[in-house]
């Protein structure tokens, strides 16, 4: 297998801190950078000089599961599934919930490398800080592993807590990763796409307060500022979403010009507000268009299926956020309620994974909110300021029914996730449905005042890294 130069030299600095005696390391690499074939690499070379037995990845969700074991099974020339003769098997971070003890058993039997996927899901720099997976980590592998190789594109949590298995300096608590491969250097190493982000602003907005009062304003921001008027009715407006749709799929339908399978990403905010989009593409964008969320029977496959076609769109609720590839996804539509720089990065890894394709343009619009433009002009920075807070945290515990299983859950003001127990084992699959109902993804749309996008829209487009386009 063919490593791109930092893949080599990132696998060659694992092997070295391994040798040192050292067990935990942690990769820093940008989206789309390869991340996983370093991985298998590494893992191959430990096989090699007989420091491990078996190997364990982890990973968020299942569609990711099911690429890294396809990717370990190519390099190792074994089989990557957990049955008898395999040498490894990949599992979700859910799936850790229901394991019992004799699963744990083999961590303490055997020499066992265990990666983990995006490893800022897991938090955890004690138990009192831990979520539920950051706490299946400190209890079962931290210990036990012979060593653990952690991956992420984006090392902060949004919650401030610590990510679990990672170093923090001190006093400005800043993460200490033993390998970093920024969007600049892959950019021009032509690893990744120069992404072109499009912030769209509108410069005459009229509100009408309870009072029948009405205000305008010039712009997103100053709308933000001065009104109870929110980021997510504006995401849902026809006018502002017709706009945005049609500067996405103009710029689509132009790549595919040359590129007859590039695709679009559109990441909506509800079930309803998807299909809305959906609708919206087809009827009236004549576009091919496809819908992936939660509540599909089997969203994995559906991707799959979308990865490997010429459908122009894909219309997704949270399931195409990060460490999914589909390198044919060239534009994308952050048409999100959420609007955390963690969500921001791994939204735009999504057009960034280059292919062999003539044309390797990679375009992101979204609306001119303060926090997004703020982000935008930060791109560059690998691991902005982020603050990380180490402290203990009060918990509170409770249950509810789901299909004849009691959930307990406990939660704090410190965590952003509920740690999730079952009383009876379940699939990933039911188990990922209860926690998207547990996440309340169908919330409804917060009330704001009237108001009416009256003016001209304008684009401001970042350009990432100085490039010409």
């Amino acid at each position: 297998m063919h490593l791109r130069q930092w893949q080599s030299e990132c696998v060659n600095r694992a092997l070295e801190h391994f040798n040192d005696q050292h067990r935990h390391f942690i990769c820093l690499a940008t989206p789309g950078a390869g991340k996983t074939i370093m991985a298998a690499e590494v893992a191959a070379k430990l096989f090699e000089q007989d420091l491990i037995d078996f190997v364990l990845c982890f990973s968020p969700s299942i569609n990711i599961s099911q690429g890294i074991k396809h990717t370990f099974s190519k390099r190792l020339e074994c089989r990557f599934d957990g049955v008898i003769g395999a040498i490894g098997c990949s599992y979700t971070y859910q799936s850790m919930l229901s394991f019992k003890e004799d699963f744990w058993q083999l961590l303490k039997q055997n020499r066992v490398l265990v990666v983990f996927d995006e490893i800022h899901h897991c938090s955890g720099g004690s138990l009192d800080d831990a979520n539920a997976w950051g706490e299946e980590i400190l209890l079962n592998i931290q210990n036990q592993a012979e060593y653990t190789l952690a991956l992420t594109g984006t090392p902060w949590r949004s919650d401030q807590a610590p990510i679990a298995l990672s170093r923090y300096t001190a006093p400005d608590n800043q993460i200490q990763c033993d390998y970093i491969y920024g969007l600049k250097e892959a950019v021009t190493d032509g690893v990744c796409r120069n992404p072109k982000i499009v912030l769209i602003d509108n410069d005459e907005i009229s509100v009408t307060d309870e009072d029948n009062e009405t205000k305008t304003f010039n712009s997103l921001g100053d709308l933000f500022k001065g009104s109870s008027v929110t980021h997510q009715s504006i995401i849902k407006n026809d006018v502002a979403i017709r706009h945005a749709l049609t500067l996405a799929t103009n710029k689509l339908d132009n790549i595919r010009i040359h590129n007859p399978n590039a695709a679009g990403l559109v990441v909506a905010s509800s079930i309803d507000h998807a299909a809305y989009i959906l609708n919206m593409l087809r009827n009236e964008y004549a576009q091919t268009v496809e819908i992936v969320t939660y509540k599909e029977e089997n969203p994995s496959f559906k991707i799959h299926e979308f990865r490997n076609s010429t459908t122009n769109w894909i219309v997704s609720v949270g399931m195409i956020s990060e460490g999914t590839d589909i390198p044919r996804l060239q534009v994308c539509c952050h048409l999100s309620r959420v609007k955390t720089e963690l969500y921001f990065r791994q939204v735009l890894g999504r057009i960034l994974r280059v292919n062999k394709a003539t044309n390797q343009d990679a375009w992101l619009y979204t609306f001119a909110a303060p926090k997004l433009v703020e982000f935008a002009n930060r791109i560059a920075e690998e691991i902005p300021d982020v603050p990380v807070v180490f402290r203990e945290s009060e918990t509170f515990m409770a249950s509810v029914k789901q299909g004849g299983r009691e959930i307990i859950l406990a939660s704090s003001p410190f965590q952003s996730e509920c740690k999730v127990r079952l009383s009876t084992p379940t699939t990933n699959e039911s188990h990922r449905s209860i926690l998207a109902q547990l996440n309340n993804q169908d919330l409804t749309w917060e009330k704001s005042p009237s108001f009416e996008i009256l003016g001209s829209f304008r684009e401001k487009v970042v350009s990432t890294f100085n490039s010409p386009f």
